[in-house]
């Protein structure tokens, strides 16, 4: 008898390694393919050919670092999920959410912090006809309702995605799998301490405005003549953003364009953010951070810490519902227990 499969949507470095994770709790029972974000309507794949989502999940460098992660760890692939009939999808985010993915059971995870909302999102919103996409930034991933199950990761995230329009019942805290278990990281070995930890974002990437040397003479005010490190986002237009930070810091300015972020905000003495989920480790671990969001509401909804259990939780929520007999996410998880204020145990 042929195993169930499940299709695992993949997308920036983080989703993809979440999903990975939730997918090596899985494997040994059931057939795990993975895919890259992929578009839906023949608009988004003509833009795809096109080339003009280069600076989305869907193509350019987030793709290929995907495809070689996959490739690196031997992961069976099927690209828009056309090989194979599947049982299941996990969804690293809903802003496209493919029509051939809405017939069988999906579960969403959480992945990361989600863009402060605007005037876009809301006309977006309100339209309800337009693509979430066209906000141009993530703060509708979570907001579609066209999954069967949510997974996020605290309670505050729950309060959060119910406001912007999911289903409560539909919501379960399951923690997100690469911010679960933060504390960690405090025994590492990078080898700097007793810096200024500045980790920029790629706003300007994203095709919205921003004033990268103003940002930049801003963190040198905080950091007061202390030490500076930059940790760049991986989408970033690296050479440039290099360029204005040695023009504004100092030629000797040093700056990291790849490698392990966690490390490096563990060893910090103050932490400056932009839109970037990490000021969560920030917070986790005590540092004292700056982020463009409001810290206090940055605080409700800090990721929940259990210890690095957040992918086999996921896991055994996408094993349960497989054996569910119906395509319907509230209630299963009435079934199981889970009611809107509770999390997976």
């Amino acid at each position: 008898m042929s195993r169930k499969k499940i299709l695992f949507v993949v997308g920036s470095p983080n989703q993809t390694t979440q999903m990975h994770q939730i997918a090596s709790h899985l494997q040994d029972e059931f057939e795990c393919w993975f895919t890259q974000f992929f578009p839906d309507s023949p608009v988004e794949k003509w833009a795809l050919k096109a080339g003009l989502l280069e600076s989305t999940v869907m193509g350019g460098k987030f793709k290929e670092r995907a495809d070689r992660y996959l490739s690196e760890h031997n992961l069976p692939v099927d690209y828009m999920g056309q090989r194979n009939e599947y049982d299941l999808a996990v969804l690293c985010s809903d802003l496209v959410v493919p029509r051939r993915l809405r017939n069988i059971k999906t579960v969403w995870v959480q992945e990361g912090m989600t863009d402060p909302v605007n005037v876009l999102t809301r006309i977006v919103q309100k339209a309800k006809i337009l693509p979430r996409y066209l906000t141009f930034n993530t703060s509708l991933n979570g907001a579609s309702n066209l999954c069967d199950i949510y997974c996020v990761a605290s309670e505050g995230y729950k309060e959060h995605f119910a406001h912007m329009g999911t289903d409560p019942e539909k919501i379960v805290v399951t923690g997100m799998p690469n911010y679960d278990n933060l504390h960690q990281y405090l025994h590492n070995d990078f080898p700097h301490r007793g810096y200024v930890l500045v980790v920029t974002s790629d706003i300007r990437e994203t095709f919205r405005y921003e004033n990268r040397p103003a940002f930049l003479r801003e963190c040198v005010r905080i950091a007061a003549g202390r030490p500076m490190i930059f940790k760049l986002h991986p989408n970033e237009n690296a050479e440039r953003a290099v360029r204005e930070i040695r023009e504004v810091v100092g030629p000797d300015a040093l700056v990291f364009t790849d490698g392990d972020p966690y490390p490096m905000i563990a060893n910090c003495d103050e932490l400056i953010c932009q839109y970037s989920t990490l000021v969560y480790v920030g917070i986790i671990l005590g540092k004292k951070v700056h982020s463009y969001f409001d810290l206090e509401q940055l605080r409700r909804l800090a990721p929940w810490q259990n210890g690095g259990t957040s992918a086999r939780r996921i896991a055994d929520l996408c094993r349960q519902y497989l054996a569910f007999p119906e395509k319907n996410g509230p209630a299963f998880l009435s079934s199981i227990g889970v009611t809107q204020t509770a999390s997976v145990a």
